[in-house]
């Protein structure tokens, strides 16, 4: 087991990185990770044509898409496969074609198992979302040398 990274920033990104790797949903969506430390975590994405209604705004389920995203790696910062319980969001204002969002999570509370995230969706700097998300950890190891 890698106790002496364990809450370390480099721990952090290794977790995120081994996560990262298999979501093919995240990437495709060209989502991209921006940075990540112990219990926080940045996603940026540009808003694409195919992402936006006939007013050319963002849908919300793709700023929804990209706060999840963000929320679960930083989640799965500290080393343990972590799931979501429950998300609520509140819509402030709307994304635009071309857009470029940023999520930008962080940890709440963390006891036990469960946690408290928050994730706030900017574009160019106006907040344009504010989600907050509950997790509960399944105890499992995500990198290969701590199982």
């Amino acid at each position: 087991m890698v106790t002496s990274m364990t809450g370390s920033v480099a721990h952090a990104r290794a977790c995120a990185e081994a996560m990262w790797a298999s979501d093919s949903a995240s990437r495709a969506l060209g989502m991209v990770l921006e940075d990540v430390a112990p219990g926080r975590a940045r996603l940026s994405m540009r808003v694409r044509s195919d992402m936006v209604n006939g007013y050319d705004l963002c849908h919300g389920g793709i700023v929804s898409a990209l706060a999840d995203s963000a929320f679960a790696v930083a989640c799965n910062s500290h080393g343990t496969v972590t799931v979501a319980t429950g998300f609520e969001v509140d819509f402030l204002e709307p994304g635009f074609l071309g857009d470029v969002l940023v999520a930008d999570a962080r940890e709440v509370a963390l006891r036990g198992r469960s946690g408290i995230y928050d994730v706030t969706v900017r574009r160019a700097g106006i907040v344009i979302a504010e989600f907050r998300g509950r997790s509960r950890s399944l105890g499992r190891s995500i990198l290969e040398e701590e199982r």
